[in-house]
C-alpha cells in the first residue's frame, strides 16, 4: 500500500484533487467525519447461491428497491470470481437496520430465483480506527485507482475485537501485495474476525485468498471462509449505489 502522490507533469485524478484541496483543512474534516451521520454503524454481507453472467443480473431494479430500505448507506455489488455467485457489501446507519434488512426484505431476493444464501452483520463501530489505519474507504480513505478485485476472509473462532492486537496485523497486511485497503469485520453477535479486502489486480486478491490467508488460519488454529470476486465487472451497479470504492 502506497500513499497517494500527485503525478508529475500529468494532470491530477479526481481522488488527487480531491486530496490537496482537503489538505488544508484536514484535522475539521478527520473531526467532521467521525461524527458524519454517514459514517456506517454496520455492514452487511451477502451472497446469492447462483451463478449468471453478472450483465444477467437484475441490478437495476434490485439497486432502486434496495435504496428505499431504512438506514440504507451504500452498497458494493460483488460477482464471485470463478463461480458467479451475487451478492453485495452494505453499510448501514444502525446494527438494528442491518438485522431488519437480513431478517426482513433480503431473503425475497434469492427467494425470487429459488436459490439458497447467506447473510452475515457485522459491527462497523468497533473495527473503524482498525480500518482506518489500513485506507478502509468505508471511513474516508481514497486509493489512488479503482479496485481490480476484492477478498472476504472470516475465520470460524469468536474473538472481541477490542481484545485484538490488530496494529500489529496491520504492519503486517500493510506489506501485502497488490492491496489498496481493508474494512475490517467483527460479527455481530458471533465476534468472528474477518475482513473486506480490495486489491489493484485479480492476481493480487488470488494470491492473498488462495496462498496466503490459509496459513494465516492455520496459525491460530481457525477454519476459514474465503471468497474472491471481480470487482471490475460490478462497477457501474456499485456507483449507483453509491459505493465508496468507486467515488
Amino acid at each position: 500500500m502506497k500513499p497517494t502522490e500527485p503525478r508529475s507533469g500529468t494532470l491530477l485524478t479526481r481522488r488527487e484533487m480531491v486530496a490537496l484541496t482537503a489538505g488544508a483543512a484536514i484535522a475539521p474534516s478527520l473531526i467532521q467525519a467521525k461524527e458524519n451521520t454517514l459514517t456506517p454503524k454496520a455492514f452487511v454481507y451477502t451472497e446469492v447461491a447462483i451463478s449468471i453472467p453478472f450483465e444477467q443480473a437484475p441490478w437495476p431494479e434490485l439497486n432502486e428497491v434496495i435504496k428505499k430500505q431504512p438506514g440504507f448507506l451504500n452498497k458494493t455489488w460483488l460477482h464471485g470470481h470463478g463461480s458467479g455467485s451475487v451478492g453485495g457489501l452494505y453499510a448501514f446507519d444502525s446494527r438494528e437496520n442491518a438485522i431488519d434488512f437480513v431478517t426482513g426484505y433480503f431473503p425475497t431476493e434469492p427467494r425470487a430465483f429459488g436459490v439458497a444464501h447467506n447473510t452475515r452483520v457485522f459491527d462497523a463501530e468497533v473495527v473503524q480506527a482498525a480500518s482506518e489505519d489500513l485506507g478502509s474507504v468505508h471511513y474516508g480513505g481514497m486509493p489512488e485507482d479503482n479496485p481490480g478485485a476484492f477478498v472476504y476472509t472470516e475465520l470460524q473462532l469468536s474473538q472481541p475485537f477490542d481484545e485484538f492486537d490488530w496494529s500489529t496485523r496491520n504492519a503486517e497486511l500493510k506489506q501485502t501485495p497488490g492491496l489498496q485497503s481493508k474494512t475490517w469485520l467483527s460479527g455481530v453477535s458471533t465476534q468472528t474476525l474477518g475482513g473486506f479486502d480490495a486489491f489493484d489486480t485479480l492476481d493480487a486478491a488470488l494470491d492473498y485468498a488462495i496462498n496466503q490467508f490459509p496459513a494465516i488460519a492455520a496459525n491460530v488454529g481457525a477454519a476459514f471462509y474465503t471468497r474472491v470476486f471481480d470487482a471490475t465487472t460490478t462497477a457501474d451497479a456499485s456507483r449507483q449505489m453509491n459505493s465508496p470504492f468507486y467515488l
